[in-house]
């Protein structure tokens, strides 16, 4: 039969697929034709739509639901072996997979991203794909982590994956925050941007690994409705083993405390509920809107993480901040998973936006302060004409000189 003749499906169909499964892929370990994203949402006047293009993957192999190992692209005979290949590494490198393979039936061509040296692709025959285990294994080999530990973590992914299941970049942020790798191993863990789904898939898995190693959790945040949220929505399933600190007295026999910094913490030693737990009692700490109040050096919320610095910390932000005085980076360290706000609007999971310059008066005029007028700070401001051009760089600049 000539090859040239047959379409892509039919590729698929005779060559492809069943070179897959002789390889050992079992049929929960094969999806095909995977959407990644929801569709650009396109923007005319008053009117929306989305786009019909889709990031879409032909087949994508786990060695375990949630654990992407391979992604493989396929076209017809006509193309030559490695076509396709530039766009199956731009999903691979969404999803995390470490392997990339492109076919047009006549074998495959792999691309190892786990190599930070040496040959990345190689020719293989349709007989020569490799196995499940074999991915799995070389995958292992280039971390240097014990077998045994990605075992266990294997464990959790596996036991723990929704249903429904998370979005592409919600499982990548849940592996790359549990994985047993020295960098999310290492205290201060890091921190990722986010959108609040993020928080369900995790707290999902948490479920399941909190009757393993994390035995108790606290869940800070510096808004009642943030707290009240997360208690009737993504922590919900934790029912009766969940409470929110509100009185000067602690309950200890709950495993998920949920509270406040300013609702355990203050200035007087009276108010420093969190004090009434033993700096151990805690194995794992999530900070929401981790740019708030804890991200400052000096902030005073921040000794409440320093008091219970042997749990694992995770902070999550969708607005990061890096400034002069004031540093998620600092104390998190790098982030672990990033989810930008140009990524969600190519993803159609968040719609564009468009900037609508309002100018007030102290824009247009321009402003100027009283003579022997103070600022917050009790600092005397210049008595000068503040312009559009001076705000937030000038009069920034001065607040942040009365703050040291």
């Amino acid at each position: 039969m000539n090859k040239k003749l047959l379409t892509e499906q039919e590729i698929r169909t005779r060559y492809i697929a069943p070179a897959i499964q002789a390889a050992g892929w079992k049929p929960g370990q094969i999806r095909e034709e995977v959407t990644l994203d929801a569709g650009r949402v396109i923007v005319r006047g008053a009117l929306s739509m989305r786009s019909a293009e889709r990031k879409r993957v032909d087949y994508l192999l786990s060695h375990k639901p949630g654990i992407p190992l391979a992604i493989v692209e396929a076209k017809d005979n006509n193309h030559n072996l490695s076509a396709g290949m530039d766009q199956a590494l731009e999903y691979a490198a969404l999803l995390d997979a470490p392997f990339v393979y492109t076919s047009n039936g006549d074998g495959f061509m792999e691309h190892d991203r786990t190599l930070t040296d040496g040959p990345l692709e190689r020719k293989l025959r349709l007989d020569e794909f490799p196995s499940p285990e074999a991915l799995w294994q070389r995958t292992m080999r280039q971390t240097g982590i014990a077998p045994t530990r990605w075992r266990r973590w294997r464990r959790k992914i596996t036991t723990t994956t929704a249903q429904a299941g998370p979005r592409y970049y919600q499982q990548v942020a849940i592996n790359r925050t549990v994985a047993p790798s020295p960098r999310a191993a290492a205290r201060p863990a890091g921190h990722g941007d986010r959108h609040r789904q993020d928080l369900h898939g995790f707290s999902g898995h948490l479920a399941a690994v909190a009757g393993q190693k994390v035995r108790r959790v606290l869940f800070l945040a510096d808004r009642n409705i943030l707290i009240d949220q997360t208690m009737t929505n993504d922590f919900k399933h934790f029912g009766d083993t969940m409470t929110k600190i509100t009185g000067r007295q602690v309950d200890k026999s709950y495993e998920i405390y949920l509270a406040l910094y300013q609702g355990i913490s203050g200035t007087e030693e009276w108010q420093d509920i969190y004090r009434q737990f033993s700096p151990d009692f805690f194995d794992l700490i999530i900070v929401d809107e981790c740019h708030r109040g804890s991200a400052a050096e000096d902030s005073a919320w921040r000794e409440v993480l320093e008091y219970f610095s042997s749990a694992v910390q995770i902070g999550l932000t969708a607005t990061p901040k890096e400034t002069e005085d004031v540093s998620n980076i600092d104390y998190f360290g790098e982030p672990i998973y990033t989810y930008s706000l140009r990524q969600g609007i190519e993803d159609g999971f968040l719609a564009p936006y468009k900037v609508i310059r309002i100018d007030l008066d102290r824009d247009v005029d321009g402003w100027r302060p009283r003579l022997g007028e103070l600022d917050r700070y009790r600092t005397p401001i210049p008595n000068e004409l503040f312009t559009a051009r001076d705000f937030d760089r000038t009069l920034s600049s001065a607040r942040k000189s009365a703050i040291r």
